[in-house]
């Protein structure tokens, strides 16, 4: 399967080569139209028609996990019958910001974020309440890869290696900039004096942190956030792999290193339920793809005769920015 989605070369030039690294200057958008040949409105426009039409969630920020916030992946075994009901209730928690149907017992996959830990644990105990179901709380460990980026043309890819984060570097205000950047930044000629306004600073109080927090390690991607799935990427696997704890610490950056593989941590097993410590995303444009990025995986020496379960998803049901600051939750 080719990447027929994305056929205009600019366009891909803008998904290509702004996925991170955007400029944090009064009229960033001049810049990319400067290096695209473009006017600042043309790129304004292109960007805006691309989001309207679900290719891109936003130009703006990920955060690194577990700096600012907390999250935690979990798991349901919805009936099948149920699975959009369910997946109604748990998209309507604020705190949900991905929620993915995959091929397994546990059906329904979601990301629970919140500003702490105890919010993330009152949303996992409403949506066990709500929907009658016993809830999978894996946690995570410790990253070796979660700077995801996708390319438009071919397979190659520049990914930062895993950074340490300095959380001393936050003060007060930064959560409602990170929770505004996660959001993302309005497409305007000068969005970082748009988002100054709305957080009465200024323009360059914003900027000047925004430099500040990416220098921290704690925005680890600002650029245009991609829909994967939108853009050609369908058969998409999460990898899960059993493995003895002290085993993981040389498995994971194996197998993080290993090409086609997009994301890489360990998270908590479930003693009795779930005991898969290693948890890695393959994203392809087919499942043959997908198999062939698996095949080398299971070859890499550090997971030699590892027990693995691959669970492909089959449809989307959320995808957003984190949740850092508290909201109301949904009736």
């Amino acid at each position: 399967m080719t990447m027929c989605h994305i056929t205009d070369p600019i366009d891909r030039a803008l998904l290509d080569d702004w996925q991170r690294d955007f400029p944090v200057t009064e009229r960033p958008f001049q810049v990319l139209a400067y290096v695209l040949g473009l006017t600042e409105d043309e790129v304004i426009d292109r960007l805006a028609r691309m989001r309207a039409a679900g290719r891109i969630t936003r130009v703006g920020a990920t955060i690194a996990p577990g700096t600012v916030s907390a999250s935690t992946l979990a798991a349901v075994a919805a009936p099948e019958d149920q699975i959009e009901s369910v997946a109604a209730i748990i998209d309507s928690e604020p705190g949900v910001n991905h929620n993915y149907q995959r091929e397994d017992q546990w059906n329904l996959w979601f990301v629970a974020t919140g500003p702490d830990r105890d919010h993330v644990d009152d949303t996992l105990k409403r949506i066990s309440a709500r929907t009658g179901l016993r809830v999978l709380d894996l946690r995570l460990v410790r990253p070796f890869n979660v700077d995801l980026g996708f390319r438009m043309s071919g397979h190659s890819r520049t990914v930062p290696g895993a950074r340490l984060v300095d959380k001393t570097a936050m003060q007060p205000g930064d959560r409602d900039l990170l929770q505004a950047l996660s959001c993302g930044l309005p497409l305007v000629a000068d969005p970082f004096a748009a988002l100054a306004r709305s957080l009465d600073r200024t323009a360059q109080q914003v900027m000047a942190r925004i430099e500040v927090l990416i220098g921290a390690g704690i925005i680890s991607r600002l650029g245009v956030i991609v829909r994967h799935r939108a853009l050609g990427w369908s058969a998409n696997a999460m990898v899960v792999w059993d493995l003895p704890a002290e085993q993981v610490g040389r498995a994971g950056p194996a197998l993080a290193d290993h090409p086609g593989v997009t994301l890489c941590y360990e998270r908590r097993p479930v003693p009795g339920t779930w005991p898969y410590r290693l948890y890695s995303m393959i994203h392809a444009r087919s499942r043959n793809e997908a198999r062939n990025v698996l095949a080398g995986a299971i070859a890499l020496p550090d997971l030699a005769g590892a027990r693995h379960k691959v669970l492909f998803s089959t449809r989307c049901f959320k995808q957003t920015g984190a949740l850092i600051k508290p909201k109301e939750v949904a009736a």
